[in-house]
């Protein structure tokens, strides 16, 4: 009696299944989705740029992330956060400990704090331990200072986006006038004031204004500043502060797999010893 009632709830299940579908095609056929601007002229990360971390022995270029901590220090801490890296973590892109100090110590914006003959809330110089401090006392200080808009934490950035590098790059690289066919085809979604078109971004208009341009920032190895330059150096350096024990997973993994191809070599050895002086049983 049960198996009967089973099946028969299975049958249901699946009539109920194919109705669903059966229902959301129709309604799929006779009012179809209307596209929209975003579906339209969105555009995937730019994938032709390379770099030296991509690949199972990709490393990073601490020549390159010294450039792009350049960079990100002299446009992009005005606005964004890194609360997830501390000063001394720059030791691990080829910074010394002296210059570690002098990065802390002359940093902008000072490290909150507490007035020990008081107690009441002070600031005081950057020491290597601390954190990047944010540009911004609180969130709503950051929205006022941007036009509503919340400056996202760059700490994660380039694992938090789909396409990591390439989407950065590609973003700091993106910015341009509106399309004629975009205006032509949706005349309702011009860029509003304030905003600036973007098809890398998501909804196509952001609040940040384009951060680089060509010469803004000199770099002490002589390397040409453009803007293309500037943003993937940036773009590489965000990578590291979101994924900074890549080149070492990348060792662990090759000694991993040397390791696995020994021990097989091992076992297999270790088979045919046992066995080889056993014969298989004829079959009567």
């Amino acid at each position: 009696m049960v198996r009967p009632i089973g099946m028969l709830a299975g049958a249901g299940f699946v009539l109920a299944l194919l109705w669903s579908l059966a229902w959301n095609v129709v309604a799929y056929v006779q009012d179809p989705p209307v596209p929209t601007v975003e579906h339209e002229f969105h555009l995937k990360p730019k994938e032709n740029i390379s770099w030296s971390f991509e690949g199972v022995g990709g490393k990073y270029d601490n020549r390159q992330l010294q450039r792009g901590f350049q960079v990100y220090k002299e446009v992009c801490s005005a606005c964004h956060s890194l609360k997830q890296v501390a000063f001394r973590d720059l030791e691990e892109i080829g910074f010394n400990k002296a210059e570690v100090k002098a990065i802390a110590k002359n940093w902008v914006v000072e490290v909150p704090s507490i007035n020990p003959e008081t107690g009441e809330p002070a600031t005081r110089k950057a020491m290597p331990f601390d954190k990047f401090p944010s540009p911004y006392a609180n969130e709503t200080m950051a929205r006022a200072s941007n036009n509503n808009a919340l400056p996202p934490d760059q700490s994660l950035l380039a694992k938090a986006r789909e396409g990591g590098p390439h989407y950065l790059y590609s973003l700091l690289t993106g910015y341009q006038d509106q399309p004629a066919e975009l205006l032509k085809k949706f005349p309702d979604a011009k860029t509003p004031d304030g905003l600036h078109y973007n098809p890398y971004f998501p909804n196509l208009n952001l609040a940040m204004a384009p951060p680089l341009a060509d010469g803004q920032v000199t770099y002490a190895d002589g390397t040409p500043n453009t803007q293309k330059q500037m943003a993937k150096d940036v773009s590489a350096f965000l990578m590291w502060a979101a994924e900074p024990n890549l080149p070492t997973r990348h060792a662990v993994g090759w000694a991993t797999l040397a390791y696995l191809l020994v021990l097989t070599g091992l076992a297999y050895l270790a088979y045919r010893s046992i066995w080889a002086d056993k014969k298989p049983k004829k079959a009567k």
